[in-house]
């Protein structure tokens, strides 16, 4: 009998902190695509946060909004806040956006991607 074991994958979304901040400027947001998954990089006063791209209430584009001085990213279709560091909704309702690591090395910002596998 198999099981399963998630591991994390990294990867590289910017070469440097430099080139993070010249594509995504402060209290705004883009979307990338990895591994075929659509994810919202925002960078807030606190740093670059990842997120999952698709709002909980009505699937537009986190990618497409901006940041806030809570540190949060901000639907620009309904104005629905989520927090970037927990995902959770700012309004205390149960909606919440997956949250994804970031890691800033030498070689660039990276981010982490559960992946399953069986062995």
């Amino acid at each position: 009998m198999g099981w399963f074991k998630k591991k994390t994958v990294w990867h590289k979304l910017y070469d440097s902190v430099t080139a993070a901040e010249n594509r995504v400027p402060l209290n705004h947001a883009e979307t990338v695509e990895v591994e075929g998954k659509k994810i919202c990089i925002a960078h807030s006063s606190e740093g670059f946060f990842a997120v999952n791209n698709k709002c909980p209430h009505n699937g537009f584009s986190l990618g497409q909004g901006f940041c806030t001085e809570d540190n949060a990213i901000v639907c620009p279709l309904h104005r629905y806040r989520f927090d970037l560091r927990t995902g959770r909704a700012k309004s205390g309702l149960g909606d919440y956006v997956e949250t994804y690591p970031l890691e800033t090395r030498p070689e660039g910002i990276f981010i982490g991607l559960k992946q399953s596998s069986w062995f």
